[in-house]
């Protein structure tokens, strides 16, 4: 089985999940979407309204912000990938409980072994916590970096957090600034 293979049926199995309550309410799972081979990742909490009702991950004002911000480093959704946590929208947007967390991370780690990314952003506290350490805080440990399984991994400000408070948007410059270096020193092309 290629890659892409394994990767659409990754995906179908998403799509077919029912192995929380979320499912329940989904108009649509949403597995994540870019370049399969891309050399890095961007992980979020969980799809919002627009997400569920397109199937795509960051399509709606955080999305577009998160566009703007990859392009500030050279980035954009055809030479990185981009993914959630969860992969069904949480009631009111909530932040995902563990449980849910846990059903999904299953699917996160499966696209982590197939993509392989030498970086990965985590967007936002929820992503930090389940991908880097679950004593991490946002706000205190955002633009350090971390190696784990051979990768690197950073954690920054959620777009939508940056959208509520525009202040934190320098502090995520700095981190997205960050990235290129580290982006720079591993070979990683970028525009």
């Amino acid at each position: 089985m290629t890659k892409q293979e394994a990767m659409l049926a990754l995906n179908n199995t998403i799509m077919q999940c029912k192995a929380c309550p979320l499912c329940q309410k989904r108009t649509s799972a949403v597995p994540g979407e870019g370049n399969i081979n891309s050399r890095i990742m961007f992980i979020g909490e969980g799809p919002g309204q627009e997400e569920d009702k397109q199937g795509r991950p960051f399509v709606g004002p955080a999305g577009q912000l998160l566009d703007k911000m990859m392009a500030a480093i050279g980035l954009d959704r055809t030479n990185a990938f981009i993914a959630n946590i969860v992969k069904c929208r949480p009631p009111s947007n909530r932040v995902p409980e563990d449980d849910e967390a846990q059903a999904c991370l299953v699917y996160l780690r499966k696209q982590f072994a197939l993509i392989k990314p030498d970086i990965v952003v985590c967007l936002g506290s929820t992503a930090a916590r389940h991908v880097i350490d679950r004593n991490i805080r946002i706000t205190r440990d955002r633009g350090n970096w971390y190696e784990k399984k051979g990768c690197n991994f950073i954690a920054t400000f959620h777009p939508s957090a940056l959208l509520r408070d525009p202040e934190k948007k320098k502090d995520a410059w700095e981190d997205m600034k960050s990235i290129r270096e580290k982006m720079d020193e591993l070979g990683i092309e970028h525009k």
